[in-house]
This record gives structure tokens, C-alpha cells and sequence, in this order.
């Protein structure tokens, strides 16, 4: 089987993300496609895919632009096939934040008219090093809400690979 991962990527977890996906379908025997909704020059050809997985993070309440507008323009296309939604969020990581981050889903599907088959919740990853004193504030006063982690420590994960791979699995596997 054809498999194309549509995504974007802000901060890298996403790409990482994306990486362990695509390594798992490959090990599964499915061909695998990488498309990067940031890179202006990509093709997006889905022309021969039997499915497609979707990712990208949540910042500030909304995935990318870049890959909004790539759904957008390909939504015929995406959903005359098979379809994973994973959206990235630091609000996935928390049961209290699910809401809100399948807020953003829902928020993400008005915007550009397409309803992916299947979706999943996947929590991201903070670093805290890369932040300027506003993102910091924002990351641990609103992303982070309520939840005391040391953001001092550098890279914290968030990603559950265990459910993520058993997510991917279950879709390809359908």
C-alpha cells in the first residue's frame, strides 16, 4: 500500500513525529511519501496514494498556516482516501486538556472544509530553551495551565510512542 504523511512542523517534534510514522509504515511494507506543507517548492501529488496520514502542532490555538492552506487546496483529493488527522498539542498530553485540544481539531476542520476518516490527540513536546520570555510565559501559564513541570530541564516529551504507534497501526492495518 501507498501511504502519503502530509505535514507541518513548527519546533521539530512534529517532524520526529512524522519520522517514527513513516519507519513504522515502512516496516509494516507500506511505501511511504513525505510531504512538508513549509517547503514552498514541494509537490503535493496524491495521485496513487491508497491513504494518508495528516499531521501538525497546535500553536497559539491553530495549526500552521502553510498546512491549513495545503488541506485546503488538496481537500478533493484527501477525501476521496483513507485519512489519519494526528494533531500535536501540549494540551493532549493532560486529560483536562482534551477539550480543548479537540476544540482545535474541530476549530482546524471549519477552516478548511475537510473531515479527515480518522483523527488522534497526540501529545507534543515543550523546549524550553528555544523560548523567548514570552513564549515561555505562554507555555507555562496557558499550554501548560495547572500542571507543574520543570520547563527548566531542557526538552520535555510529551509524546506518548506506544498509543501513537498503536494508532498508526489500527489505520493502517484497517
Amino acid at each position: 500500500m501507498k501511504l502519503v504523511v502530509l505535514f507541518g512542523t513548527v519546533e521539530g517534534q512534529t517532524r520526529k513525529i512524522v519520522n517514527a510514522v513513516a519507519e513504522q509504515a515502512r516496516t509494516m511494507g507500506h511505501g511511504v511519501t513525505m510531504i512538508d506543507t513549509s517547503d514552498k517548492r514541494a509537490e503535493v501529488n496524491l495521485s496513487g496514494a491508497d491513504c494518508v496520514i495528516l499531521a501538525a502542532p497546535v500553536h497559539e490555538r491553530r495549526h500552521p498556516a502553510a498546512f491549513e492552506a495545503t488541506l485546503t487546496a488538496v481537500r478533493t483529493a484527501l477525501t476521496s482516501r483513507p485519512s489519519l488527522m494526528l494533531s500535536v498539542s501540549l494540551k493532549a498530553a493532560f486529560a483536562d486538556g482534551h477539550e480543548e485540544g479537540q476544540d482545535y481539531l474541530t476549530e482546524m476542520k471549519m477552516r478548511t472544509g475537510f473531515e479527515p476518516t480518522q483523527e488522534a490527540l497526540i501529545a507534543g513536546a515543550v523546549r524550553p530553551g528555544g523560548y523567548d520570555y514570552y513564549q515561555s510565559q505562554v507555555v507555562r501559564h496557558v499550554a501548560m495551565a495547572g500542571h507543574e513541570v520543570d520547563l527548566e530541564e531542557g526538552v520535555r516529551e510529551f509524546t506518548d510512542w506506544t498509543s501513537l504507534a498503536r494508532v498508526v497501526a489500527a489505520f493502517l492495518n484497517r
